[in-house]
């Protein structure tokens, strides 16, 4: 149903994306005169097109951003180092070109309908979509345009002022708690997107979860900035009648059978490999999303008798008697210890069989249509265990419970890395990927949580949720960078899991272009100078020393109190 319904948006947009494409046109106002374009398109299959655009754009984000750039910074995998491509940002032009447009549109055509309050479910539903791609955007560039976007065509309005991020907060803030109250109200007499909203299906229960959850995204990133305010939003959570995504069948994931993103171009310029902090770890804890993440290398034991009989001796770096030889890991800066990185693009030989030695990531599990792959990429893009570790780690730092949110950081910390686990798993099981879980999933991940080295033990618990929840963002690069930033962890300094050496400038931020002459220019320059910022620098030294709003306050990478 997925599939009808998303071919059926794509048509009854294309006009309306014409609209939102040439929006900065002075003559916007005039396009509508051809009667053959359609005015007054249906709010569900807008919904559905809305919906669909947060992951249609992706492909370009994953090879560019993703596997190149972010989860590189973030530590969870290597590869060669390059500098930003102007290929980036493109959540930027996805948002102002097929997101939030629609969901504008939507509230417009609900607005004008004579029993509008049947639909206001509907309506409310639209600014959990626009906040959710809204942080995106402003996590990685700050100052966007918002509130006086998307006005061009009814109100002529071509120059849109840029909103500070803090008033880009705040605004969602007050959206989402609107949302809330019209999401959590009686259903009665009420419209729905039904299958149309390819995400829920028009359950508000899980729209107001999501919509919680959302708030808790912002109430850490207000943390940097204002600890009161972080306060205020996370008792909001606490409190409400439902609470934030605490179960895995509430999490807000595209699951569409025929989608892949990243495909052949998952080694695009460069091989993924692993670095030697996360695999130290995953290795130590026995974790089951080791072979989820990461792929093992070439030494079965028939290569280590193939090594041996050509006397070819295993690197320095690799124990002969590691009952796990076949993960390995090395520097996350190849400059920093040379003599490792070496082996990511050589291979040793033996006679006419060349065995690599050091463990990629999980091809399959992050491209799995890749050479003819069968399997389906899923996203899950808010997730339940994201929901638990961010309780876990403001109870953690003492800001309490609620009425909803209730027991101790333990708990959530628990139930956050079940929860993970099984949904890495599940994820796996779509792509046709290797599995973490057997039948046996619950003992397993019991198993795991008694560890020594995982349970909380009274004298670095924040660390190890943070660890935990840092583990959890392997697939949601945005927020791994997000949460590597507003933390300073994995910290250098750590005998628990230390962050790898890098001597590399790491950018904090993207550039925002400078809009085309004669357009908006005037509030573009604005925004960047209230923000500090050189405009048009895209050195990295600038974009880590230049830091957003919600980053200012935040230790350096690897600087974690």
């Amino acid at each position: 149903m997925k599939n009808i319904l998303t071919k059926c948006a794509a048509g009854t947009v294309l006009a309306t994306g014409l609209l939102w494409t040439t929006s900065c046109e002075k003559d916007f106002g005039d396009i509508n005169t051809d009667p053959s374009i359609v005015i007054t398109p249906d709010p569900k299959f807008l919904f559905t097109y809305s919906l669909n655009s947060l992951e249609s754009y992706q492909g370009t984000e994953w090879v560019w951003e993703n596997l190149e750039q972010l989860l590189r910074f973030s530590q969870h995998l290597t590869t060669d180092p390059y500098e930003l491509s102007t290929n980036i940002n493109s959540r930027y032009s996805a948002y102002y070109s097929n997101i939030l447009p629609n969901l504008v549109e939507i509230r417009k055509q609900i607005d004008l309908k004579p029993n509008k309050e049947r639909f206001r479910k509907m309506r409310a539903a639209t600014y959990v979509v626009g906040v959710l791609h809204g942080l995106r955007v402003t996590d990685m560039n700050g100052s966007i345009p918002y509130s006086q976007a998307i006005k061009a065509r009814d109100e002529q309005n071509y120059t849109p002022e840029y909103d500070t991020q803090k008033t880009l907060y705040d605004t969602w803030l007050a959206e989402l708690n609107e949302a809330i109250t019209a999401l959590s109200a009686s259903s009665e007499d009420q419209e729905g997107f039904g299958n149309a909203d390819i995400i829920y299906h028009s359950d508000w229960v899980k729209w107001v979860k999501a919509a919680n959850t959302l708030k808790l995204r912002i109430a850490l990133r207000y943390e940097g900035q204002d600890k009161a305010k972080t306060q205020q939003i996370y008792k909001e959570v606490a409190d409400n009648a439902i609470g934030p995504i605490m179960e895995d069948a509430d999490q807000f994931a595209y699951l569409d059978p025929d989608w892949g993103p990243v495909g052949g171009d998952v080694d695009y310029r460069s091989t993924r490999f692993a670095t030697k902090s996360i695999m130290t770890f995953l290795k130590q804890t026995k974790d089951p999303r080791l072979a989820i993440y990461f792929s093992p290398n070439d030494l079965t034991k028939n290569a280590l008798d193939s090594l041996k009989k050509y006397n070819q001796a295993l690197p320095a770096f690799i124990d002969p008697a590691d009952p796990q030889i076949r993960f390995q890991g090395g520097p996350a800066d190849w400059t920093t210890n040379p003599t490792v990185a070496q082996y990511y693009k050589n291979p040793l030989n033996a006679g006419s069989n060349k065995y690599v030695v050091m463990s990629t990531i999980n091809k399959v599990f992050f491209a799995p249509t890749r050479n003819g792959g069968k399997g389906t990429f899923q996203d899950y893009m808010i997730t339940s265990a994201e929901g638990c570790f961010y309780i876990a780690e403001l109870i953690q730092k003492g800001y309490g419970t609620g009425s909803k949110i209730t027991g101790t950081a333990e708990d959530w910390y628990k139930k956050g890395i079940a929860s993970s686990m099984r949904t890495m798993n599940s994820i796996a099981q779509a792509a046709l990927s290797t599995t973490g879980l057997s039948a046996n999933a619950d003992a397993e991940i019991a198993a795991y949580l008694a560890l020594p080295q995982v349970k909380l033990n009274g004298t670095n618990n924040l660390e190890r949720i943070y660890i935990q929840e840092y583990l959890n963002f392997m697939r949601l690069p945005t927020e791994a960078f997000t949460f590597v930033r507003r933390t300073g962890y994995p910290k250098n300094s750590s005998t628990y899991y230390p962050r790898d050496a890098f001597n590399e400038a790491i950018p904090r931020r993207y550039w925002v272009d400078e809009p085309p002459l004669g357009t908006n220019n005037a509030n573009w320059l604005k925004a960047q100078t209230e923000q500090g910022f050189t405009p048009n620098d895209r050195t990295a030294t600038t974009l880590n020393s230049q830091r957003l709003w919600f980053d200012k306050n935040n230790p350096a990478f690897g600087q974690g109190i």
